[in-house]
């Protein structure tokens, strides 16, 4: 199972221009509003129209400019989940879902649905229509009817972005549940960061149409490419950088010099760290190694239900100043130890953590 995809189209602000290929795991798409996401699905499944390039799913040409192969959306066999979900109004959940199964007869339209409907947990909710449904419901609802006409490939707009955090959570799992049932080509568009960690194994980061970054989400986390790449992957932790003779490099915003265990084949222009990588040294033994480890000064916090982010300065901040070097996450109950102690912190950039970025 392969969905290959080669477009290139001229938009109002930039060009889309974006080259990859998604098999059987579920593939999440990830960048900031306006980078051609949607408009990238939408060429896939036929919904507009393409510039050049070439689309194949499974062998079967969808698009090729050169050869003038334009397949109709419907001869596709592409399912699409809509951020708005796209729900006929006037049509039950069930029929809905059967939209697409007019080519069946009806002990096999009959069965498909049942099977569809026990799949995505709609139990009970067979005869309601979309507007007396949560937006859990309708989420499911539009995934059900996506997967009703057997597709070869599955592709998702922002499916949880109108859902509150206890539906969002819910939802989640169910996608979970459905794209390791499922096994083929799937592109979930999201522009955030955790929901494309969890429900993705392979990241391609978008970049004002073209491809940033692209690979195995744990790769494209612990080694971007671009200092754009990680700003957009979550990291808020940059100084510019140089390298030294001795291999160490000289971090010149943070005015310190460390180790980091990453090559690059090119000159470092930046050195990122984030926020939940940096360790605090609550004790430092006699005859401990120092390296990598930095004075730091709290400038403020920020508290969440479950985690302290903390603004720190890696030199005795001036009165009343807002300035910071670092922004660390920590856990409460780790905040809770070394909060009342006295100034400076030490914190620890392990060498393994830190990540180097060419120009």
């Amino acid at each position: 199972m392969a969905l290959d995809v080669q477009i290139e189209k001229e938009l109002p602000d930039f060009q889309l221009n974006v080259s990859f290929c998604a098999s059987e795991a579920p593939l999440s798409i990830l960048g900031a509003s306006g980078a051609g996401k949607t408009m990238l699905l939408q060429c896939i499944a036929g919904l507009q129209r393409h510039g050049r390039g070439r689309v194949a799913l499974n062998g079967r040409i969808l698009f090729d400019s050169e050869q003038g192969i334009r397949l109709l959306a419907r001869q596709r066999r592409i399912g699409m989940v809509f951020q708005n979900y796209a729900l006929f109004p006037h049509h039950t959940v069930a029929e809905n879902i059967a939209f697409g199964l007019n080519g069946l007869s009806r002990e096999e339209r009959a069965a498909r649905l049942s099977a569809l409907i026990a799949r995505t947990h709609l139990e009970g909710l067979t005869e309601r229509y979309p507007q007396v449904l949560s937006g859990g419901e309708q989420q499911r609802t539009a995934l059900a009817r996506a997967l009703a006409i057997d597709p070869e490939a599955l592709l998702l707009d922002e499916p949880l972005s109108a859902l509150d955090t206890h539906l969002r959570s819910q939802v989640e799992a169910q996608l979970q549940e459905a794209f390791a049932a499922y096994r083929r080509p799937t592109l979930l568009v999201t522009h955030n960061i955790e929901e494309a960690y969890r429900l993705g194994e392979q990241l391609l980061v978008l970049s004002r149409g073209r491809v940033a970054a692209f690979g195995p989400k744990e790769e494209v986390f612990r080694r971007p490419p671009t200092r754009e790449v990680a700003q957009l992957t979550g990291c808020k932790n940059f100084s510019r950088a140089r390298m030294n003779a001795d291999g160490s490099v000289e971090a010149l915003d943070w005015n310190c010099r460390l180790r980091a265990e990453q090559t690059i084949s090119k000159p470092p222009a930046f050195l990122g760290i984030r926020a939940h990588h940096i360790h605090f040294v609550e004790s430092m033994p006699e005859g401990a190694s120092s390296e990598n480890v930095l004075p730091c000064w709290l400038v403020r916090a920020s508290e969440t239900p479950f985690r302290i982010t903390l603004y720190l300065s890696l030199r005795p901040p001036l009165a009343e100043t807002s300035a910071y070097d670092l922004q660390a996450e920590v856990f409460k109950e780790k905040w809770q130890r070394f909060r009342d102690l006295p100034h400076p912190w030490h914190v620890r950039l392990s060498p393994d953590s830190l990540f180097l970025m060419p120009e």
